[in-house]
């Protein structure tokens, strides 16, 4: 690389004071508006480049890299990383990086606020108000189910699992069930005042059901028509984790026809659409992939990335060591395999 500063890329708007920080190491090219990329562009804009800040827009697999030979790191601003290919970038020995822990608690917050405003049917009732339809005060209209003493249930038990079932069992009182694909260390459970049982009880004893588990090929469509018929026809659904892990086709037929009480989803499978038949329902809230929405926590989301990315790339006081790398073990491998293959090459042609 010789003199030449490495050469940054951040795809899309952030706080601009916390990415400028990278200037500190890099040249940097920044992106003033909010962009959508074509796989062509993100090619093109990789290729250039020596690391990239992406976001969860930018999808980026062996496409996307093909022409990258300088590229070495990619941060991406968000916990769930089912945007990149990790295969792909850890054979080209690409360091991929995330920002967990530092949006749990904004997370939980937000996964509560659906599972209250579903439950107490909040936005439908704010719907009807500015409707202009209550005309008189009713003591059956818009009845609701109640939080307080009932049984959460969560589908996924990592950090932000665990900061809902300490909002519910000590917040509110409610009876936690959770399940996950390994169980907790029983000091765990006690602190967080959950229970482990296995899917098929869980669907059927929560009053509540909040998924927070990662997507991935297992868990595409883990809840279908077939496991929403497990569930309490006077119960709600709640997804902050990623939208396909729900058939959503069938989430709208169990709300439509009172199969299911109530959903509140922050997260679709094809956003930023979202089904027609989801959008008619007044028994459903939906928000726009807000879990991580506070200033606070956005910054510091950014501030963790800038983080990654710089010592990825070699600078700073954990140059070589970012912070919360993704495949670290597998890009050394790879990088070590194609240093030993030109060391081979090198001696071949002596």
């Amino acid at each position: 690389m010789g003199d030449r500063r490495p050469r940054v890329w951040v795809s899309q708007p952030l706080f601009d004071e916390v990415v400028e920080l990278l200037g500190q190491h890099f040249d940097l090219t920044l992106t003033d508006t909010v962009t959508a990329y074509t796989p062509a562009q993100l090619a093109d804009r990789l290729a250039q480049v020596d690391g990239a800040l992406i976001t969860l827009n930018e999808r980026i697999g062996v496409a996307e890299i093909a022409r990258a030979p300088q590229l070495r790191a990619i941060a991406n601003v968000g916990v769930g990383y089912n945007n990149l290919d990790i295969d792909a970038l850890s054979a080209a020995g690409i360091l991929a990086s995330n920002t967990p822990d530092v949006l749990t608690d904004t997370t939980a917050d937000l996964g509560f606020a659906l599972l209250m405003a579903a439950a107490r049917r909040i936005t439908e009732a704010e719907r009807w108000l500015r409707d202009g339809q209550w005309g008189q005060w009713s003591f059956q209209t818009l009845l609701g189910a109640d939080i307080h003493g009932s049984t959460l249930g969560i589908l996924g038990m990592g950090r932000i699992g665990q900061g809902i079932a300490r909002r519910g069992a000590l917040g509110f009182g409610m009876r936690v069930l959770y399940h996950n694909r390994s169980r907790l260390p029983e000091a765990t459970e006690a602190e967080v005042g959950a229970q482990y049982v296995d899917l098929d009880t869980l669907l059927a004893q929560a009053d509540h059901l909040v998924l927070v588990l990662p997507y991935s090929a297992a868990s595409h469509h883990l809840i279908d028509a077939g496991a929403l018929a497990k569930m309490k026809p006077t119960a709600t659904l709640v997804n902050i984790a990623r939208g396909g892990i729900i058939d959503e086709q069938a989430l709208a037929d169990a709300l439509a026809n009172g199969r299911l009480a109530a959903a509140g989803l922050d997260v679709f499978e094809g956003e930023p659409a979202v089904r027609p038949e989801l959008l008619a329902l007044h028994n459903i809230v939906l928000t726009p992939h807000i879990g991580s929405a506070s200033q606070a926590t956005r910054r510091a989301m950014v501030q963790l990335a800038v983080d990654n990315l710089t010592a990825a790339l070699g600078h700073g006081p954990q140059a070589g060591h970012p912070p919360s790398a993704i495949n670290a073990d597998a890009v050394k491998a790879a990088r070590a395999g194609v240093t030993a293959g030109a060391k081979k090459t090198d001696d071949a042609k002596r």
